[in-house]
């Protein structure tokens, strides 16, 4: 166990996947000043600032260099806002509530621009990359409902999308699906163009699953769940008809809340009901690093875009912004790479470094998780039930 200390004399863990190493120095920062958990958090405007929603009706807009709010979104919502999601130009913001509404907000002023009232809670929103979509996910009817973003019209409305309550959903970075999952334990990809579902993945897990992200290409999909684990889909070919997902187990304690991928896809985040937020080696498929410090759960993740800090918030009504940027460096993280007989090696389908484990396998490993994904090659797992398209 790593203890760090901090400048305010606050002390928190910095711990490693499997052992215990010495203590030593790193930098941190705590956002405070919402006064209930904060359920979504976001880098904007190149990392200079933070975007998070609460259960206090609020939103706010953080400078990172100082750690306080700079503009305050607030006095619309009437219940808790179960998420907030940006434009790509960073000029709207969009908040789904409990309250039953989607709302769009101009980020300059902090005014709200339009309002959409559902029949019932509404518990994830997330706009499209080219900022013309948005999409919300509701508890009424299992639904999923996509919204002009510019005049508010619905554009499609999915009924029964799902068996039980949607947790999160989100759009693929090309615009043209809507990827969903549920506590009904399946993922389902929903087609903009073609108007219906194309891909159901049944059982996914084996309890409630509770977010989704894309890489940046669109090409792998990774879920989050209560069964403590996190999966990477290939979802671009396909191939994880048959060969099944790559899982990531052992990286947490308690049901997994959250995840996302860094923009060249070579880190994973999660945050977990445990209270700590896991980095993985996404090319070699492990746990580097656990982060520690959050006194209740850790409900959302992010990571910046140059890859040097990591954003947290919780359930303890904070924000905690990590510095990664030496992470591979702190004794624990080496001494779990040394545990596992790790070195660095580089993909001979992709060209990328990746952390090469040695195991018991005899078969030489000469591609990263992403390549062996993709590849005809692998290992033949346990084929996933597939469920026919909606019609």
């Amino acid at each position: 166990m790593l203890i760090v200390t901090l400048s305010n004399s606050t002390a928190l863990e910095y711990v490693s996947g499997c052992s215990q190493a010495a203590s030593t120095q790193r930098h941190f920062k705590i956002l405070r000043g919402h006064c209930d958990t904060v359920s979504s958090c976001h880098f904007c405007f190149e990392d200079t600032k933070i975007l998070s929603c609460s259960y206090d009706r609020t939103v706010k807009l953080w400078d990172v260099e100082k750690g306080v709010p700079v503009q305050v979104f607030e006095e619309e919502h009437t219940a808790p806002i179960s998420e907030c999601s940006l434009t790509p130009d960073n000029k709207r913001v969009i908040t789904s509530s409990y309250d039953k509404t989607v709302k769009a907000w101009d980020m300059e002023t902090g005014k709200m621009l339009w309002t959409v009232d559902q029949e019932g809670l509404v518990t994830s929103c997330n706009i499209s990359c080219d900022g013309k979509y948005v999409v919300s996910g509701l508890d009424m009817e299992n639904a999923i409902c996509i919204t002009d973003a510019v005049n508010a019209t619905t554009v499609a409305y999915v009924q029964g999308h799902h068996r039980s309550t949607i947790t999160r959903c989100c759009f693929d970075p090309d615009n043209e699906r809507v990827s969903s999952v549920s506590s009904d334990k399946t993922i389902k990809l929903w087609d903009i163009i073609a108007q219906s579902t194309t891909i159901t993945i049944d059982e996914a897990h084996t309890n409630v699953i509770s977010d989704c992200c894309f890489t940046i290409d669109g090409h792998y999909l990774c879920t989050a769940s209560w069964d403590k684990t996190l999966k990477i889909w290939d979802i671009k070919t396909g191939e994880f008809r048959y060969h099944g997902p790559v899982c990531l187990n052992q990286g947490h304690e308690g049901s997994v809340s959250s995840c996302v991928f860094s923009k060249d896809a070579s880190l994973l985040v999660s945050g977990a009901y445990d209270k700590t937020i896991a980095l993985w080696d996404a090319g070699a498929g492990y746990k580097k690093l656990a982060l520690k410090g959050h006194g209740d759960w850790v409900m959302d993740v992010a990571v910046s875009n140059n890859k040097k800090w990591i954003l947290s918030s919780s359930k303890d009504a904070t924000l905690r912004l990590w510095n990664i940027e030496k992470a591979d460096h702190v004794p624990a993280a080496i001494e779990s790479r040394n545990t596992r007989g790790s070195k660095i090696a580089q993909c001979e389908e992709c060209e990328k470094p990746f952390s090469l484990l040695q195991c018991d396998d005899s078969e030489a490993v000469t591609k990263c998780v992403f390549c062996r994904l993709a590849s005809p090659s692998r290992n033949i797992l346990p084929l996933p039930p597939i469920v026919a398209p909606d019609l």
